[in-house]
């Protein structure tokens, strides 16, 4: 079931509770901010907390979505520049994202291929296991 989380506070949340809400560490929330992953700056409190808004939240889950589908944190980075730059550079940020999904399109086709294989194996070993002769499949010897 779909977790839903009640909406941000005017006052953000801490690092913890972004940490929860996003399904990221801490550690990874600080280092995405570090690394310059970040499209606006996180604001803090008096004492220099964290304090989390919802677009900051929206924009990490972007993050780890592009880092899932294996996107360079420097792809990331320039995708992020641009963003916070604003207007006028959306043809460039089309261009980056449809060059990483002509990667990731490549990588499932290469990925189905292999299942193709891991498949055609299983049913080679189930075939074999049925019939009873699954001590005839092929083993090297040293």
């Amino acid at each position: 079931m779909l977790e839903v989380n009640p909406p941000v506070p005017r006052s953000g949340l801490s690092i913890a509770e972004a940490a929860r809400r996003t399904g990221v560490s801490a550690h990874t929330l600080r280092y995405y901010e570090r690394a310059g992953l970040v499209v606006t700056p996180v604001d803090r409190t008096a004492g220099g907390r964290r304090r989390y808004r919802q677009l900051d939240l929206d924009w990490v889950i972007i993050c780890t979505r592009l880092r899932a589908t294996g996107m360079p944190i420097r792809t990331i980075r320039r995708y992020a520049e641009l963003v916070s730059a604003g207007r006028g550079n959306e043809e460039e940020r089309l261009a980056l994202l449809e060059a990483h999904r002509a990667d990731v399109t490549a990588e499932l086709t290469e990925i189905q291929e292999n299942l193709k294989l891991i498949n055609h194996k299983i049913d080679v070993y189930r075939s074999r296991l049925a019939t009873g002769d699954a001590d005839q499949l092929w083993a090297p010897t040293p």
